[in-house]
């Protein structure tokens, strides 16, 4: 099962995610790096996960303050043949398509091709805590963008924005069984709310969990679930993994 590390970005710096309870994320204070600046802690995420996948939750974005557009920039053009997951509460494709144009006209300002061919690719999440248009996934599938699905819990409880379908037929690809509580909670992850999804999925779904992960214990037993990744922070910043073959779980 592979680990996919998580950047919360906020106020400019990477911060630590307290049981989704945003208003307590303070800077990161990490044993893999001293320092918040988010390139740096991304490259040691990366570099201690050993995965190619980086998972961003703009948290000046999606507390509708404003998105982190140049920071967002900088790490497509730092971070060659990753994929960079971004979650920045999208309403709708619309959103999700001003923001992205913004990242690619601030990659332009320095002198560098907004569609560069060795930058970091740009995956959009939508989590239903935000998404008020279901029909944004379909649009971003249409435009070549494989987006995600964040399905958002609090408490075991869906959160959501609009009317959700509550049948697995309108899910892209890939879904993530998000549980805001377990970030950064070092509670263990919720294995209960991944499996019930993973039951309604269908058989072609990717189904990707998140929150909660203390140890390699915890990423085996969510790998026995059927889950193909888990996401996590805090047990990465803390050394408490030791996955740089990330697949190896």
């Amino acid at each position: 099962m592979q680990v996919i590390p998580v950047l919360d970005l906020l106020d400019g710096q990477v911060v630590r995610a307290v049981r989704g309870e945003r208003s307590a994320y303070r800077p990161i204070q990490s044993r893999l790096v001293a320092t918040s600046d988010p390139l740096a802690t991304a490259r040691a995420l990366l570099e201690t996960s050993g995965a190619r996948t980086l998972y961003i939750a703009d948290l000046g974005a999606i507390l509708q303050r404003d998105a982190h557009a140049s920071t967002l920039a900088a790490l497509r053009v730092a971070l060659p043949g990753i994929e960079l997951w971004l979650d920045a509460g999208f309403a709708d494709y619309a959103s999700m398509r001003a923001l992205f144009e913004r990242i690619d006209a601030a990659i332009a300002q320095h002198d560098h091709p907004a569609g560069g061919s060795h930058h970091a690719s740009l995956v959009p999440v939508f989590g239903s805590e935000t998404l008020c248009d279901l029909h944004a996934l379909d649009t971003a599938q249409r435009a070549g963008l494989a987006p995600i699905l964040s399905l958002d819990h609090r408490a075991g409880e869906l959160l959501a924005a609009t009317t959700l379908d509550r049948s697995s037929a309108w899910w892209p690809s890939r879904v993530i069984a998000m549980t805001l509580d377990q970030v950064g909670s070092y509670a263990g992850p919720d294995l209960a709310t991944f499996e019930r999804l993973r039951a309604q999925a269908a058989a072609h779904t990717t189904l990707i969990g998140a929150g909660g992960i203390r140890n390699r214990d915890d990423l085996a037993a969510a790998a026995a679930t059927g889950a193909s990744a888990w996401l996590v922070a805090s047990a990465l910043h803390d050394r408490q993994l030791d996955c740089a073959h990330s697949d190896s779980a």
